[in-house]
């Protein structure tokens, strides 16, 4: 995987030979008070902000008006996931109220500050551990 990065004038993160690039965040530990759909919407508002992406839709999938004897209780899928559209691909969150865990990828063909995005996480969800994947996406 051949690919240099570089700075332009604005200060932003170039890079060359790659489509893009894909951060993938483990968290564990995490504050479960913040894994609902007021405090997702913030959070993915904030890290789109700090990431200077074009935020487009966000999408839902949890329990919210389900039924109470059809809701998830197993640890693995009990909780809400959230997919924000963003204009370069798209930001995913799991967020797993049982086992207190966080999951996200970012992933887009503008270059961001992974940096950020990972310290921002930690710090909006409290993680007690977090751990970063990066793919480069060829």
């Amino acid at each position: 995987m051949a690919y240099t990065i570089s700075k332009n004038l604005d200060g932003d993160l170039i890079r060359h030979g790659a489509y893009g690039l894909e951060i993938v965040l483990d968290c564990h530990g995490c504050d479960p008070s913040k894994f609902n759909r007021t405090d997702i919407r913030k959070y993915m508002n904030g890290l789109v902000k700090i990431l200077k992406m074009k935020k487009g839709p966000l999408e839902f999938w949890d329990d919210w008006r389900v039924p109470k004897k059809y809701r998830q209780t197993d640890p693995n899928t009990k909780g809400t996931t959230a997919v924000q559209f963003i204009l370069t691909s798209n930001i995913t969150i799991h967020c797993l109220d049982i086992l207190k865990n966080v999951y996200v990828n970012i992933f887009s063909c503008k270059d961001f500050d992974e940096g950020k995005a990972h310290q921002y996480t930690q710090d909006f969800f409290k993680a007690f551990t977090i751990r970063a994947h990066r793919l480069v996406r060829m």
